[in-house]
């Protein structure tokens, strides 16, 4: 079982196979060039799994593939395959952005996928052309429908932006009621490789949008997980992803994997430590050396919740796009 410092128990890893997108969104990586990391940089998914194996023999019991857009690696499913084989119990997961999802979704319930995580921002055409800078909806809603349409578990990612889709969460939940998936709306989180100008919506402003149209009654968190859940008009559960909460960062049970080896123990600090010379030497003692310290150095709270910290630190470095957020 692994603990950290502050004595929660940690079962979830989060594993960024790729930095590349095929989309440069507004809140995440707008003016990043189209570009890769060079192949030599990042870990093969031989190399990749040898830790992962220790993650589960551990007590890794969900293992969630990020990126980027992970389904820009070549052969994911060849990935998810192998960690499938070695622990089919393992709740394996994948978010994307579901551009790519039509041409591969039965692949990856093949090789033991079971749910997916699906941003979708926006139902009309312009305004996630927009978000995107790419017309990218007709072909994300295909992405969900292949999903679902080969039994894949789907969730999806609203991120609500003042001006830009915030008259659209009433929209989004009729749309995903109607197709029987949640959508959980997520705080836009600050970063510095966002467009500047960018305002999301507080936690509350969210709700009351939802209130315009609908009764709501709180559920509350579902064990360690972000989501903060709602029972709307009775008969439909919706969650809402609040990292300034008080209570965001009390059952933490993740911690993140880079694609070039940096295991990350809180997604909004700087501080890391890398495996990859480890797992490159087939040296497991030492990788499981560094876990033992990322464990025992992760922080009790995001920096969010030091009110200390003047709001211009509040601002995260971390580039989302290289730890799949």
């Amino acid at each position: 079982m692994l603990i950290d410092g502050h004595g929660r128990t940690v079962n979830y890893l989060r594993v960024s196979v790729t930095e590349r997108c095929n989309f440069r969104c507004q809140y995440c990586m707008p003016e990043k060039p189209f570009s890769w990391v060079p192949k030599e940089n990042l870990l093969s998914f031989e190399e990749l799994f040898l830790f992962i194996k220790v993650a589960m023999d551990e007590g890794v019991t969900k293992i969630r593939i990020t990126g980027g857009e992970p389904l820009l690696r070549e052969d994911l499913d060849t990935f998810i395959r192998m960690i499938h084989d070695y622990n089919p119990d393992v709740d394996l997961a994948l978010t994307t952005n579901a551009y790519l999802l039509p041409k591969v979704a039965q692949k990856l319930k093949d090789a033991g996928l079971k749910r997916l995580n699906i941003s979708l921002d926006s139902l009309k055409p312009e305004v996630a052309q927009k978000i995107a800078q790419k017309d990218v909806l007709e072909q994300v809603l295909k992405g969900i429908d292949k999903a679902l349409e080969v039994g894949l578990g789907v969730k999806i990612n609203m991120v609500p932006l003042k001006g830009i889709n915030d008259g659209e969460i009433l929209d989004i939940i009729a749309y995903c009621r109607e197709k029987n998936i949640k959508v959980r709306f997520i705080e836009y989180m600050e970063n510095r490789h966002a467009v500047e100008s960018l305002k999301g919506m507080h936690g509350r402003e969210i709700l009351a949008k939802v209130k315009e149209g609908h009764t709501i009654r709180t559920l509350g968190r579902e064990g360690a997980s972000p989501s903060f859940n709602y029972l709307l008009d009775e008969s439909y559960e919706f969650g809402l992803i609040d990292p300034h909460k008080h209570d965001f960062c009390e059952s933490c049970n993740r911690i993140r994997l880079t694609a070039e080896g940096m295991l990350i123990p809180c997604l909004y600090f700087d501080e890391a430590l890398s495996i990859a010379k480890a797992v490159k030497a087939g040296n497991i003692e030492e990788a499981s050396q560094v876990l033992a310290t990322v464990l025992k150095d992760k922080p009790k709270e995001n920096r969010w919740m030091d009110e200390s910290v003047d709001s211009s630190q509040e601002i995260s470095e971390r580039a989302f796009y290289e730890t799949g957020g």
